[in-house]
């Protein structure tokens, strides 16, 4: 804050807030908080400290181990400073407006806090537009939102995994293919989840923007049909789904990791599981760009679709992505076949 501003904070469990965060002129108000007064102190103290050196960027989350007077001792901290985003567009050079700034805090178990970094940051962007500072929404809204922070951003792909069980193969196949997918019958919450963890499961940011938009346009025209997902009954329904034993292997590492109940496992296997993906679809391109040249490469080609388990899938990214290569087209027109034979 300036000399003669008021700093404030929000959060949970513990929260600050700075005006200057490169030098010293700032004060940090504790806005809402689960934490005890001594372990908050220390938090304080932490964030405090981090000010100072200007190493909080606006809107973009850290992960840090902190040392607190608590049982666990070290224990992970995700830590954020926003603005709030209605009075930041007011705000010109003239407007003379002195725009809050507030730091909030989420405690978990260890650093694995870092694997859900960017779901944390999507939930602090929700908060930055939806806050006021009137007291009415803070009881009503912020500090609701903030105390379920653990529910709403890093639990979804469990409860998913709980909910499929075994047909979570299908979910797997809808997502590493593109396939377009209705969620019927399902409360807001579940449809949610859903949505969540086929976005978290497809390869999107990894492979091509030309080459998804083209994926979803060859999946949406090739089966006409969406796969539906009616959710009426205590286990889902699905129809006009699709697997392959690639899925179906993973399936059942999410299953086993579903016995320990830890959701950044199942974050974790979720990242495994588009890592192997993505190295199989490298593997095939490189093998077709031997095949254009060597008919015993061609072979190997087909006998890797055969054996990886996803040939259906690999088959139609590689497509997508060669079809103005006339050499890699006519390989894969020739893999199609033998695919299909």
């Amino acid at each position: 804050r300036s000399p003669q501003g008021a700093g404030s904070g929000d959060g949970s469990p513990s929260s600050a807030a700075a005006e200057t965060p490169s030098t010293e002129d700032f004060s940090l108000s504790l806005l809402d908080t689960n934490l005890p007064a001594e372990v908050e102190t220390e938090l304080r103290s932490f964030i405090a400290k981090r000010l100072t050196k200007g190493a909080l960027f606006e809107g973009m989350g850290n992960v840090a181990s902190v040392g607190l007077s608590i049982p666990e001792n070290k224990i992970g901290c995700y830590y954020c400073r926003f603005q709030q985003e209605n009075l930041l567009e007011m705000a010109t050079p003239e407007s003379d407006i002195n725009v809050p700034e507030y730091v909030v805090c989420f405690l978990g178990g260890s650093e694995k806090e870092d694997t859900f970094r960017l779901e944390l940051d999507k939930y602090i962007q929700s908060l930055k537009i939806n806050l006021a500072l009137e007291q009415k929404t803070l009881e009503t809204y912020v500090n609701p939102y903030l105390r379920s922070w653990f529910e709403n951003a890093i639990c979804p792909i469990q409860r998913v995994v709980q909910l499929f069980q075994e047909k979570l193969a299908f979910l797997l196949h809808a997502a590493l293919s593109y396939t377009p997918v209705e969620v019927k019958n399902a409360d807001e919450k579940t449809e949610k989840d859903i949505s969540r963890f086929l976005a978290a499961a497809s390869l999107q940011g990894l492979v091509q923007e030309e080459t998804m938009t083209s994926l979803c346009i060859a999946m949406t025209e090739e089966q006409h049909k969406s796969m539906i997902i009616d959710c009426s009954g205590p286990q889902p329904q699905l129809h006009n789904a699709g697997s392959n034993r690639f899925c179906e292997d993973w399936m059942h590492a999410f299953l086993n990791g579903a016995e320990g109940g830890n959701p950044f496992l199942f974050q974790q296997i979720l990242e495994n599981f588009k890592l192997k993906a993505i190295q199989d679809i490298n593997n095939l391109k490189r093998f077709i760009r031997q095949a254009e040249m060597n008919h015993y490469a061609l072979f190997k080609c087909y006998m890797f679709l055969k054996n990886c388990g996803s040939g259906d899938i690999l088959l139609k990214i590689v497509k997508v992505e060669h079809a103005e290569m006339p050499e890699a087209r006519s390989v894969v027109t020739v893999l199609e076949e033998f695919m299909r034979e």
